[in-house]
């Protein structure tokens, strides 16, 4: 239904008010055409509201869900192989450095671009006169765990908002926090899984072989200890909707024409007597949380 929204034949879009007929019952008479289950305070019809609704739901949780287990798997991946004695080249360091510098907007940007072009400007050195580079340790396994113990110290809920009301986000912005908020539960996994696997004798006999460490990680632990991410990402989602749906009934997170099954079950503070504007949206809100939360168990059973 959400992939096909632009193309149902719905009587009304979901943006346009039938000032007419506001806070209308279902199988109300409007303007131009039937409102099958009704219209808002505003007098938009709900069944649009509800579809189009459907649609922001899957456009905003699903890509968020997505980006947040391929984060979640490349972090937890490498703190779980690696640990804490993956050792990077110096130049590489000041990349790094001058590129967190700039990207986080710290006091005079200049610094963290004279950073990032001096070390731009060893790995040409190094690239054009072949010699050892100095490395220095890289504390992955410190890092990693370290953000996703913050980000857990601190109820999801109560740091989108504050982030989300505090600065205001738009669409790409939400789908952006979400999946920053989001990530540490899939690292968790993931670093749990390549804790084992980094010890079983295949990858041994890849060390044995010759190949290179990050082509083990990549090509022969990652694919393996991603596999506990199959139950959990239906979870995510089902959270995600969740959390989306709160924002919206907050009014917080995405633009007022955008509908929204949250937004739409906010309305029953402006018309109590409106009770479809609430039940309809929870409806469906609920049984798609269950239906993503069976669809994890079944994963699960299925493993």
């Amino acid at each position: 239904m959400a992939l096909l929204a632009p193309y149902l034949p719905l009587p009304y879009p979901p943006h346009e008010s039938d000032l007419a007929h506001v806070a209308e019952a279902p199988y109300s008479m409007g303007s131009t055409g039937l409102h099958w289950l009704g219209t808002d305070p505003q007098g938009r019809d709900v069944l649009s509201v509800l579809v189009f609704g459907a649609r922001t739901a899957v456009l905003l949780t699903l890509p968020a869900a997505f980006l947040a287990a391929l984060l979640g798997s490349l972090a937890g991946g490498a703190a779980g192989f690696w640990g804490n004695t993956r050792r990077l080249a110096v130049p590489y360091w000041l990349l790094a450095l001058g590129g967190l510098w700039w990207g986080l907007r710290f006091p005079v940007p200049l610094v963290g671009a004279g950073v990032a072009a001096l070390g731009v400007a060893a790995i040409v050195l190094a690239l054009l006169r072949p010699r050892p580079i100095p490395t220095w340790p890289v504390p992955i396994n410190a890092i990693v765990m370290g953000a996703a113990t913050t980000l857990d110290s601190i109820p999801r809920l109560i740091l989108v908002v504050a982030i989300a009301a505090g600065s205001g986000v738009s669409a790409p912005g939400l789908l952006a926090l979400l999946t920053l908020t989001a990530w540490p539960h899939s690292a968790r996994l993931v670093r749990a899984q390549m804790l084992r696997i980094r010890t079983l004798p295949f990858i041994e006999a890849a060390h044995a072989a010759g190949l290179s460490s990050c082509k083990i990680w990549l090509h022969h632990a990652l694919p393996h200890a991603i596999q506990p991410l199959r139950t959990a990402l239906p979870l995510s989602i089902a959270g995600l909707l969740g959390l989306e749906s709160t924002l919206s009934f907050l009014g917080i997170g995405l633009p007022p024409d955008v509908a929204s099954w949250g937004r739409l079950m906010s309305a029953i503070r402006n018309e109590p007597d409106a009770w479809w504007t609430l039940a309809l949206p929870a409806t469906c809100l609920i049984a798609s949380i269950l239906s993503l939360n069976a669809l994890g168990r079944s994963r699960h059973k299925s493993l």
